[in-house]
């Protein structure tokens, strides 16, 4: 089903975020948080953010350690948890620790590894504890090009039915695609199997050199506006959601089109979709970025701005994670574009783009620098 836009409502209870975190202070109030519960799993793709390792840390944070987490977690209201790795399913506790987050407010998803260990019965269990959707990566139209990426052989099928499985016991479903010099030139191929599993949303990632990523993968600056314009062109007739993860230039091309689309008459700003979705994990109404909206918790209880950009603010055996986030130098930083550098800073759409932080930093060492992927050239900076 296509989702609809709703508008959001304040909740008197909730001083900083609503119901749907429309309304979000994101200097207060993180839009998403991605909880990497352990970084164990099977496979080895090559693009792995976690740089994941076959067995579990002895460091992971304990079930304890976890509902305390939680705990603090939940102070930051309702925004959504993603379990994540690695592979979650590793974790012995999952679902034990899912429910825990569901009777706390907050609204779980899951992304788990094509592996064995999603079984039907699994998945009936994920839901039962309160998980409202599940996505999985689909990175290539066939098994040749999504199997030679996730290094395993059969993935492709598995991740198919997993998808399938997945909306027969009733949970939403959603597919992650990474964009690479891999498979740059097959993504609209792509598109028959994300309606084929009845996907809410197609999740479009676009590589951020960090873990085993590798900046040779990425796709030139000029590609991503061609995949940019081939997104906004997809999503007037797709039946269902695209969102460009890690490349906040999207908005940037998605007011573009809209002006022209309008004759350039009167001003145009960006507005994300503000999807309302059944499963209740809406879309935002303004651009979340690394620290800026979305908050990454480590394996080990690292705090960082995203799982893109591996920089510490502390950890949360130490340090209050809600503190952190709204007050750590890092996450500061992040939120004011005036400390923005380059063409970035002086760009007329930084305020609701500011460049993918992550890449800036996997590419030249500065998170504040500008983004490398970006082509788009502001006014007084020459060609």
């Amino acid at each position: 089903m296509k989702p609809t836009h709703l508008t959001s409502h304040a909740s008197a209870e909730r001083k900083y975020h609503d119901s749907n975190m429309q309304a979000a202070n994101f200097n207060l109030v993180p839009f998403t948080i991605a909880w990497e519960v352990t970084r164990a799993c099977a496979f080895a793709c090559k693009h792995c953010r976690a740089d994941a390792i076959p067995r579990r840390d002895p460091l992971e944070l304990t079930t304890a350690e976890a509902r305390t987490l939680i705990d603090r977690l939940a102070a930051f209201g309702s925004p959504i948890l993603v379990f994540t790795g690695g592979d979650p399913m590793m974790r012995r506790d999952l679902f034990e620790l899912i429910a825990y987050a569901t009777e706390k407010g907050l609204r779980c998803s899951l992304t788990p590894t094509a592996t064995t260990l999603p079984t039907v019965e699994r998945l009936r269990q994920a839901a039962g504890a309160g998980i409202r959707r599940v996505a999985l990566s689909l990175d290539g139209p066939s098994t040749e090009v999504h199997d030679e990426f996730r290094q395993v052989p059969g993935s492709w099928e598995r991740t198919m039915q997993i998808l399938r499985n997945a909306g027969e016991v009733g949970l939403s479903v959603q597919v992650n695609t990474t964009v690479t010099t891999f498979n740059v030139d097959l993504l609209s191929e792509m598109v028959p199997f994300i309606e084929k599993v009845g996907a809410v949303q197609w999740s479009v990632f676009f590589l951020v050199p960090t873990g085993r990523a590798q900046a040779k993968w990425l796709i030139s600056p000029k590609e991503h506006e061609r995949v940019f314009n081939w997104l906004y062109d997809l999503s007037q007739r797709a039946p269902f959601d695209i969102k460009a993860t890690a490349a906040p230039m999207y908005r940037r091309v998605a007011v573009e089109r809209r002006r022209a689309e309008s004759g350039g008459a009167g001003e145009v700003t960006f507005q994300g979709a503000g999807f309302q979705y059944a499963d209740g994990l809406n879309r935002p109404r303004k651009g979340v970025n690394d620290g800026n909206g979305f908050l990454f918790i480590s394996h080990t209880g690292e705090i960082m701005p995203s799982g893109f950009l591996p920089i510490s603010a502390g950890n949360v055996r130490k340090v209050d994670v809600v503190e952190t986030y709204r007050h750590h130098e890092l996450f500061a930083t992040l939120r004011n574009y005036d400390l923005l550098k380059g063409k970035c800073r002086i760009c007329e759409y930084r305020e609701f783009c500011g460049g993918q932080r992550g890449r800036a930093y996997g590419v030249t060492g500065d998170y504040m620098a500008s983004d490398p992927s970006c082509v788009y050239l502001p006014a007084g900076v020459a060609a």
